[in-house]
């Protein structure tokens, strides 16, 4: 079993300024998020919001099958976080350093410029296990707060965090590009984003993409506090 990067056993809230336990600190980036998500919820009027749609929206059908790959993306989310966690610091903190920035910019977003989709069907063509799924998804996440999706943000981070790493295996990168294009799409196919929403990710990653890898503050700090793996 692949030995994990530092000893966690040891860890305590007094180390957590020790270097080699100071990538913690990072996760604290999430309860950040987590309170601007839920102001945005619940205190912009539902007359601020702006109604996202395009032509191509229409064209997209519904179709519960991509809810497998729409649902793949919190594991993978998970999943990748805590593998760099245990075993990659370095990639642990460019992931969640790239994921931040995208969470900052999408969050000034939906303050700027609330916004809301009304794609959602009204009722279900088909009754099973997926759709039922879907009922539950929509009841607690609510269609605002939509563009720029992060959603596909995320996983395009997950991806070229990946894909920078230099003894990674050809084909898993392979891989993780194709799980991002496929959750992007699954995001128009069970109508949680517009068409609009994927697009307008794509700028806030290469901003999150240049802070990260590009020749910035941050690229210095991540390097000089690391070594490739």
């Amino acid at each position: 079993m692949k030995k994990p990067a530092v000893d966690y056993r040891e860890f305590r809230l007094s180390r957590l300024n020790e270097p080699r336990f100071a990538h913690v600190k990072l996760l604290g980036g999430w309860i950040a998020y987590f309170l601007l998500y839920y102001l945005t919820e619940n205190f912009i009027p539902p007359e601020r919001l702006h109604v996202i749609h395009c032509a191509l929206d229409d064209m997209i059908p519904f179709n519960e099958g991509f809810l497998i790959i729409y649902c793949y993306w919190f594991f993978l989310v998970a999943g990748s976080l805590l593998y760099f966690f245990l075993y990659d610091i370095p990639s642990f903190k460019r992931l969640q350093c790239y994921i931040m920035l995208t969470q900052a910019v999408a969050m000034v977003v939906y303050i700027l410029f609330p916004s809301v989709q009304l794609l959602r069907p009204e009722r279900f063509e088909r009754d099973n296990v997926l759709t039922r799924l879907m009922a539950f998804i929509y009841a607690f996440d609510t269609p605002t707060g939509v563009c720029p999706s992060l959603h596909v943000a995320y996983s395009v981070a997950i991806a070229s965090v990946f894909c920078h790493r230099r003894d990674g295996n050809r084909l898993w990168k392979a891989f993780m590009v194709v799980s991002a294009v496929a959750i992007s799409i699954s995001t128009a196919f069970v109508k949680q984003h517009s068409v609009v929403d994927i697009f307008a990710a794509l700028p806030v990653c290469v901003f999150a993409e240049y802070q990260v890898f590009g020749p910035t503050r941050l690229n210095r700090w991540l390097e000089g506090g690391s070594t490739d793996t």
